[in-house]
């Protein structure tokens, strides 16, 4: 799926079933939907959910939690808009 398809499909009520769990938490990050974005990577043991998590806790204001997480996926908290660490990790989702 490419990322301009990803971006039309937040019309819908749902994400793409064919998702994978983590471009699901994106899906919704990206409608808005904090919440359902953080129920779904908040107990996935990889890096790249943990990655997801930090931009969650980025988002959301909550820069100590951010910078844990981050950690914990092995990177630093980024200078770059939320709107680009947004789009980034989507490419990163749908990619793989």
């Amino acid at each position: 799926m490419k990322i301009q398809e990803f971006r039309s499909s937040f019309s819908a009520a749902a994400p793409p079933a064919d998702l994978t769990e983590q471009a699901k938490a994106l899906w919704h990050a990206g409608k808005g939907d904090w919440n359902r974005a953080h129920q779904i990577v908040q107990d996935l043991p990889d890096k790249f959910s943990s990655q997801i998590h930090a931009f969650l806790h980025r988002q959301e204001g909550d820069l100590s939690n951010a910078s844990y997480w981050y950690d914990k996926a092995g990177s630093k908290m980024p200078s770059l808009s939320l709107e680009r660490e947004l789009e980034m990790l989507t490419e990163s989702a749908l990619s793989s």
